[in-house]
């Protein structure tokens, strides 16, 4: 059964993640990939008024951190990010057939200052982490570390494909500037860092950034790993499949302490307690059965509070 997405109250973190189907390497960054994924987000950023807080694209999966106040927010953003995404990688690729393993991974962060850290240093860390550069910066692919350390948005390119099949079946000439708009990503704060002024923000991340790397080069001194390095990177074929693929299940929520941790199960229990009880009265019959606030009540409307 999959697990109900639920978000607490506005304004809250969530950590999204997605897999390419298999984990192939059909994210592999380049120029083109770089662009179009920046673009389709920038578009979908705007035209949801979503807050995102960072994000990083590897060969074969995704990070998102997200500040939202419900559940159908991300599941909009999400479905208008992933369709168009795929569409364009199918094209960019060749690849036949779905792109995501998923619909997509979300997580709660709670409000504490240390399990929104962590999860920010979790996502600048994609790249360096895995031993595939030496440095967060280096990471050819999309990832918003030098965006957040210089204060800039991140920039792409949204093709409307819908334009420019009208023109071709119209055989009429379009310039590029016709079909083809620059979006740009910007990027919010973490909430619990939200008060802080720009640059000091700014130095926060660096820090972070300064800390991943440190902390990659000690873990391969001591093991004796070796980066995959760049020019490796861009040279991976987007159809491959990796000859293993780690797969661990996505929590409920990442929290900092136990009590926090133990609060949010407890308010997760009673919402899913409430959905199934309600459930089961529409099975019976009973289209005025009560689902709690924040659901996804089986063919009806999500039920805002």
């Amino acid at each position: 059964m999959r697990k109900l997405r639920y978000v607490p109250q506005p304004r809250t973190l969530v950590s999204i993640t997605n897999r390419t189907i298999q984990g192939r390497y059909l994210l592999r960054p380049g120029p083109s990939l770089n662009d179009l994924f920046l673009g389709i987000l920038g578009r979908t950023q705007r035209r949801h008024e979503m807050a995102i807080a960072a994000v990083s694209v590897l060969s074969n999966h995704f990070d998102l951190l997200l500040i939202v106040d419900d559940a159908q927010e991300v599941a909009d953003f999400m479905r208008d990010l992933q369709s168009k995404t795929a569409r364009e990688v199918n094209r960019l690729t060749d690849w036949k057939g779905p792109v995501f393993e998923h619909r997509y991974e979300m997580t709660v962060v709670t409000d504490e200052e240390p399990a929104q850290v962590e999860r920010l240093k979790y996502v600048l860390a994609n790249g360096a982490e895995e031993n595939l550069v030496e440095r967060v910066c280096q990471w050819p692919g999309v990832h918003s570390a030098e965006a957040l350390m210089q204060g800039t948005p991140l920039e792409g390119h949204w093709i409307d494909r819908t334009r420019e099949h009208a023109a071709r079946n119209r055989k009429e000439e379009l310039s590029r500037e016709e079909f083809v708009f620059a979006e740009s990503v910007v990027l919010s704060p973490i909430p619990c860092w939200a008060h802080l002024p720009a640059d000091l923000y700014r130095e926060r991340i660096k820090a972070l950034v300064e800390e991943v790397d440190e902390e990659a080069a000690l873990v391969r001194r001591r093991s004796g790993a070796k980066v995959l390095g760049v020019k490796a990177i861009l040279a991976l074929d987007p159809q491959a499949r990796p000859t293993s693929v780690a797969r661990s299940p996505a929590p409920l929520v990442h929290a900092a302490t136990k009590a926090a941790r133990k609060m949010f199960y407890e308010i997760y229990a009673e919402f899913v307690s409430a959905f199934r009880a309600a459930a089961a009265a529409l099975r019976q019959g009973r289209r005025d059965a009560p689902f709690p606030v924040g659901s996804f009540p089986p063919r009806l409307p999500f039920v805002t509070g």
